[in-house]
């Protein structure tokens, strides 16, 4: 069931995102070769709890860390731990807040060091797929207009969005209906939840180099691509309005990655 949210779990998912993103951040600023993904964890637990919100994927179905940490060819879930961040690599950050009961979850894609053109330009169209999506993100449009429009951006610049996983709605549970797919799955065109006011998604584009199959590893968490290749990946939470669509996961200063 899609929930609409009222005024005050509006102001209270905003208290969430914006401690949400400043974790985010708080992360983005450290990525540099030789920290360590647990030292990254570390310091988005610290802003989590420093603003008296506890991290949303803490022990979430056993979940390890305060943060999903991906590197290079990770796509999604990587769990953090003794893992030395390299020149060159790219990393996920992946982090969601709970605060007076309401989540705010978002992710970005950040780079160590020197990385090649195709990578920047890999990790540019993963955030730009968002906001082709975003557009879509108002009252009578449907899931599938965010989803088609998410997708179209990413083929057109030579990528693939991941199709195993997918955003989701967000609220007084990290996870709800609806789901938000980053592709159009053939004959969905024009179908699918219709969008309303007051509706709480989080659209997360998961883009990859060289194909939309993905594998999850052994540990039952880290999600990689199945041919190696490289993967970025970006998110926030999203509030629908009456007119423009407004991002829940921007910080306290009004900034957001």
């Amino acid at each position: 069931m899609i929930k609409i949210k009222s005024p005050q779990e509006i102001r209270r998912m905003q208290e969430a995102g914006a401690i949400a993103e400043l974790a985010r951040r708080a992360c983005g600023e450290l990525i540099q070769p030789g920290i360590t993904t647990k030292e990254l964890d570390q310091a988005a637990y610290r802003v989590i709890t420093g603003f008296g919100a506890k991290p949303s994927f803490l022990g979430y179905g056993g979940f390890p860390g305060s943060i999903c940490c991906s590197v290079n060819d990770e796509v999604i879930h990587g769990i953090p731990g003794k893992r030395k961040i390299k020149e060159g690599d790219i990393v996920k950050i992946d982090v969601g807040a709970v605060y007076m009961g309401y989540h705010g979850d978002c992710a970005a894609t950040y780079a160590a060091g020197v990385i090649s053109e195709n990578t920047q330009k890999l990790i540019q169209v993963t955030r730009q797929s968002f906001y082709e999506g975003i557009k879509y993100a108002r009252e009578g449009y449907r899931i599938s207009d965010i989803s088609r429009a998410v997708e179209a951006y990413t083929v057109r610049n030579g990528f693939y969005q991941v199709r195993d996983y997918v955003g989701h709605g967000v609220g007084s549970a990290l996870h709800e209906d609806p789901e938000v797919p980053n592709f159009l799955a053939p004959g969905r065109a024009g179908h699918g939840p219709r969008l309303a006011a007051g509706m709480t998604i989080a659209i997360e584009p998961m883009v990859n180099v060289g194909t939309f199959e993905v594998k999850c590893l052994s540990d039952g968490w880290t999600v990689k691509t199945a041919d190696g290749s490289l993967s970025a990946h970006y998110e926030n939470t999203v509030l629908i309005t009456k007119d423009e669509p407004i991002i829940l996961t921007v910080g306290k200063d009004g900034r957001h990655a």
